[in-house]
């Protein structure tokens, strides 16, 4: 059980977005992500939003996956983030923010906020594109991080490594990265195939979970620890039930991993 008003001012904070990774992919490929999964296992969650934009607005909000479980004699689920004065009761392991999303309300707290996008919400291109990563005081997109970069993955790190060196080591940091590789397309992460599938979108995060490793060494080295959140924006379909994509209802779409950790 995270209490977040020790972690909040005394931690870095990293959200790492494996954008469209599926649960049942997740879950597959653990035993091939150390960087990931090394101390633990995916939860089986529930996302607020069926794709990027709903799903990102949400998580900016507070309202991080839920658990997906019926079994409602169990704990019930702690939110890390809530908005102060709403009225409704919070838990004293919840970290309230007195401020419209959470962004701001760790700047408000003395974080320096950064953004690392990666699918086409995060280009900045058009004005839609400009709204999730204007939450943030600092933001950066280049065509090396989207989707059509078979090592958009390494290229974002190598962004968040100089970032890091640039940021002093008193200094709070809340790093948000969206990882494009796993969105599609992600055939080419197995060679000879022309299709995406969960085959392909494993191979993906085989990929992500090796870059991911040299960011995790390097916050290690940093002064103060980090706590690590890393889940999935939402699913994907690969045909099931005649679906394709997401933006849709349907169990692969809305069911998606989640974890949190400490470097």
């Amino acid at each position: 059980m995270t209490d977040m008003n020790r972690i909040v001012g005394d931690f870095d904070i990293i959200m790492i977005t494996l954008d469209t990774l599926r649960y049942d992919a997740a879950v597959l490929e653990e035993a091939n992500c150390p960087n990931l999964c090394g101390g633990g296992h995916w939860e089986k969650r529930h996302t607020p939003g069926s794709f990027t934009y709903a799903a990102h607005h949400a998580f900016f909000g507070g309202f991080l996956p839920t658990p997906a479980t019926t079994d409602k004699s169990g704990p019930e689920h702690i939110r890390l983030f809530h908005s102060k004065n709403t009225g409704k009761p919070t838990h004293p392991h919840t970290w309230l923010f007195d401020t419209p999303d959470i962004v701001s309300g760790l700047a408000e707290v003395g974080y320096k906020t950064v953004c690392i996008g990666g699918v086409i919400f995060f280009t900045k291109k058009v004005p839609l594109a400009r709204v999730l990563p204007g939450y943030f005081q600092k933001s950066y997109w280049r065509m090396s991080f989207g989707v059509t970069n078979p090592r958009s993955t390494e290229h974002q790190v190598n962004h968040a490594l100089k970032l890091l060196e640039e940021t002093a080591q008193d200094e709070r940091l809340f790093l948000f990265m969206n990882i494009s590789a796993i969105h599609g397309p992600n055939h080419y992460y197995v060679p000879g195939v022309k299709r995406d599938s969960v085959e392909s979108q494993r191979a993906a995060l085989r990929y992500v979970d090796g870059q991911l490793g040299r960011l995790f060494a390097a916050l290690r080295t940093r002064k103060r620890p980090a706590f690590c959140l890393a889940f999935s924006d939402h699913g994907t379909a690969y045909g099931e039930d005649g679906y394709e994509g997401h933006r849709l209802a349907h169990e692969v779409v809305w069911t998606v991993p989640y974890r949190e950790f400490i470097l």
